[in-house]
């Protein structure tokens, strides 16, 4: 007897996961998929993550293409269907083919909805110049490579999609609008309160200005985008573009093809299209009681009932609706929302609590001692008893107040021993505890293990605390150690010491050249290590690729909250001339600099420049960087010293200025910051430094590593007491260089320090127990050899955009300029 033929129209998270049920069921068919794109399937909620660059292409993919091959799935990638031939039991492809069905699957999810605006369009081209949606990996991928070049974006839409595209693209632009036709954030999902304060925090602790009451009437520019107009007559400047203003069911092949649509296709209990026996409908095109859903948790749902039907696994299995709960972060705000906004009865109880300082608002609302609904902004500490409590249907406390706070202490962590198995864990790919437990009991061991095999934490992220205890719940106590946390780089499957060795052994000088030999794939969150690494490596034979830089090492500056730079001319030591701080003075007096402002390292910042403005700054100037902007040697702060001072037992100044000149620049894996004073009085507070200098009686100096004063409060380790300046030069170097090729990405001398300990360092550094004091001392000898200034390049900019126009600005309250 020959197997039954499945026909999925729908390659997308819906029709794929749909395909996975029933394969779990032993379904036996012959299943062929039709996909739009010409890819696997992959998870469309990761794409803000791709576009913020903190997640790989590679890793939001869901099944790639060997998964259909190995189970016996015809995937048609790139073909979409035209028509379904109900009477002949056939569909219709865009490029000509024609494929029988016995059970059909539409799974055709939605698309974006771009508002009626003039200039969206181009006749004949589609999308104007500058103009993106954001819905599939080929619009993020265009975006990204857009907006290298470009300066100013607005993001018409504030939902979830939009305040997700506003966060992604800080990371490839200075200045970010978000422009929302409604009058709060989320008016989907959040109340008026909720909705505000989530936008005070977008506003104040991520740099993004939020236009509500905004509607867009007009995308300007001939040739490309150069602003948008709103209905009161406001025009934004901006040459990017992205409308997440919302989604849209893609019904109209159904339609066509004599199903009943509404909102979406009509569908029953059984998610089969209405009237129809063999046709059935999941995800974000169907229409179920009159709900369509835009979440994934229900689509999980369906696509269960769906696979218990068609394969007779549970003939009577009945989709009755979602409970809408949802756990996430957007643009890193923590949120929660689950059923009502407000209050709809005049006997529901409303328990509101808000904290606009902390950016935290909290309700729930209570009908018959049952949760009805809540919501979380700034604060998800009680959100999985909430959603719990609301799914479930169970009774809430006496004592409201415990929906929201945990009185009397803090509560009590749920044991995952008590857990059910099948309590949801992760919302987003829909995976249960016992799900996690039968992953663990297969051989997998390692928490990150787990989260790929299951998908649990792959969405928002936010439940992989509670994934990694399950994992070691499971375990017995403890998961395994996951080797990629020894990796210096996520993109690269190696340790710092084995990565030094295969670039050296290759001779791999760029970063795209490491990938191609050791990573595959270029990963995004792993460039500016690599770009670091191998400038410390190779010095002045280092091919500089500038998308590996982040922005502030594109522009030689540091980019500020809006959109603008400072700039901090070097002073070495913290000792100016006159001449110097005239010349500062009447730069910043002929751009009319917002804020000059002295630095704690003893500089002067002026702040508020245009990215356009630097190179002429610089010129004026003609003073070295500061190098206030990268992750590099900073500054050397020092006291008056031995010269003026009645206390001081060395010359402090002179000796700061010395290690200025000589380490200037230098690369590293995290900031570095050094300090030297002339007495243990501690006025340039050396013992708090990366690296400091103190000056003892007898002309001795004591040298201290691995201090902090800043988010971290840590006294530097002493690595020596050494009886000259020159001494102090060459261990200085010698520690920073050891500290170069051994810390990881991103780690600073004050956890690298402990985490070596200061005897191993001191072994290695002062006494030379392993025999590379000479190797290092070498090495930063090249590296100093080797510095350039980089705001020599200011006359010849390195690519086109590097200083492109991106003002002007709208003065913002919070740089103020003081009389």
């Amino acid at each position: 007897m020959n197997r039954q033929r499945l026909v999925v129209i729908g390659n997308g998270m819906a029709g794929a996961r749909t395909v996975e049920e029933i394969l779990a069921r032993g379904g036996d068919f012959d299943i062929t998929m039709f996909g739009d794109e010409p890819y696997g399937n992959y998870n469309r909620i990761m794409l803000s993550n791709v576009l913020a660059g903190v997640e790989d292409e590679s890793g939001i993919f869901l099944n790639d293409l060997s998964w259909y091959a190995d189970n016996g799935i015809t995937l048609h990638t790139g073909v979409r269907i035209d028509r379904i031939d109900r009477a002949a039991r056939t569909v219709h492809g865009s490029d000509g083919s024609v494929t029988g069905y016995d059970k059909l699957v539409i799974a055709t999810g939605s698309s974006a909805w771009v508002p009626p605006m003039k200039g969206v369009h181009v006749p004949g081209r589609g999308y104007h110049q500058g103009v993106f949606v954001f819905r599939t990996l080929d619009d993020t991928r265009a975006m990204i490579r857009y907006a290298r070049e470009h300066e100013r974006a607005v993001v018409i839409g504030g939902g979830l999609l939009g305040l997700e595209a506003a966060r992604g693209l800080q990371n490839h632009l200075g200045h970010v609008t978000l422009v929302h036709a409604m009058g709060h954030l989320m008016n989907a999902q959040l109340n008026e309160r909720a909705g505000r304060t989530l936008q005070a925090t977008v506003e104040k602790k991520l740099g993004i200005d939020v236009v509500v009451d905004g509607m867009t009437t007009e995308i300007l520019g001939k040739h490309a985008v150069t602003g948008v107009k709103l209905a009161g007559g406001r025009v934004i400047d901006c040459d990017v573009v992205v409308v997440a203003a919302g989604i849209r069911p893609n019904a109209q092949v159904a339609a066509d093809s004599g199903l009943t649509v509404e909102r979406g296709i009509v569908v029953d209990d059984q998610m089969r299209a209405a009237g129809e026996d063999d046709i059935y409908v999941v995800g974000e095109c169907a229409q179920h009681r009159g709900e369509v859903y835009g979440l994934v948790a229900p689509l999980w749902d369906q696509a269960k009932v769906l696979a218990d039907h068609v394969t007779g696994a549970d003939a009577g299995a009945v989709y009755a609706g979602s409970q809408v709960a949802t756990k996430l972060k957007v643009a890193g705000v923590d949120v929660a929302a689950m059923g009502l906004q407000s209050p709809e009865r005049e006997d529901d109880e409303l328990l509101e609590f808000a904290e606009p300082g902390r950016g935290v608002y909290k309700n729930v609302i209570i009908r018959d001692d049952r949760l009805v609904g809540a919501t979380l902004v700034g604060d998800n500490s009680k959100a999985l008893s909430l959603i719990k409590t609301f799914e479930k249907g169970l009774p809430v406390p006496e004592d409201r107040a415990a929906l929201l706070f945990d009185l009397g202490g803090p509560a009590a962590e749920e044991s995952v021993a008590d857990m059910p198995d099948d309590e949801q864990v992760c919302n987003c790919n829909g995976v249960s505890k016992g799900a996690l437990r039968s992953c663990v009991d297969g051989g997998c061991k390692t928490v990150s293990g787990v989260m790929d095999k299951t998908r649990a934490g792959k969405g928002c992220g936010t439940c992989k605390p509670l994934v990694q205890r399950i994992v070691e719940w499971a375990n017995g106590g403890e998961a395994e150690e996951d080797p990629a946390a020894s990796y210096y780089v996520p993109g690269v499957p190696m340790p710092k010491p084995e990565l030094m060795d295969a670039i050296r052994r290759y001779e791999l000088r760029s970063v795209s050249s490491v990938f191609a030999k050791l990573g595959g794939e270029e990963d995004a969150k792993s460039k500016m290590g690599l770009a670091s690494l191998l400038k410390m490596m190779w010095g002045d034979r280092y091919v500089d690729e500038r998308d590996a830089r982040f922005i502030n090492d594109r522009v030689h500056a540091n980019i500020q909250r809006d959109g603008t730079f400072s700039v901090v001319p070097q002073m070495k030591g913290g000792v100016t001339t006159p001449a110097d701080l005239k010349r500062i003075a009447e730069v910043a007096e002929r751009h009319g600099v917002p804020m000059v402002k002295l630095t704690g390292g003893q500089r002067i910042d002026l702040l508020g420049i245009p990215k356009e403005k630097l190179p002429q700054i610089w010129a004026e100037l003609d003073m070295p960087s500061g190098y206030a902007y990268a992750k590099s040697f900073r500054t050397v702060k020092t006291c008056v010293g031995s010269d003026f001072c009645r206390f001081g037992v060395g010359d402090s100044t002179a000796l700061g200025i010395a290690l200025e000149e000589r380490y200037q620049g230098i690369e590293g894996p995290g900031k570095m910051k050094l300090a030297v004073t002339g007495c243990p009085r501690n006025c340039a507070e050396a013992y708090v430094k990366d690296l400091g200098v103190v000056a003892i009686d007898g002309g001795k100096w004591e040298i201290y590593v691995g201090g902090a004063a800043g988010a971290h409060v840590r006294k530097g380790d002493l690595l020596a007491t050494v009886g000259s300046p020159a001494e102090v030069i060459t261990l200085t170097g010698r520690f920073l260089q050891y500290y170069r090729e051994n810390g990881n990405w991103l780690e600073r001398t004050y956890a690298w320090v402990p985490r070596v300990g200061i005897e191993k360092i001191r072994a290695v550094v002062v006494d030379d127990e392993d025999g590379i004091a000479a190797g290092l001392d070498a090495r930063m000898d090249a590296a100093v050899a080797a510095y350039r200034d980089p705001w020599k390049e200011r006359a010849e900019p390195v690519t086109p955009g590097q200083f492109r126009t991106s003002l002007p600005l709208t003065v913002l309250p919070k740089v103020p300029v003081r009389a």
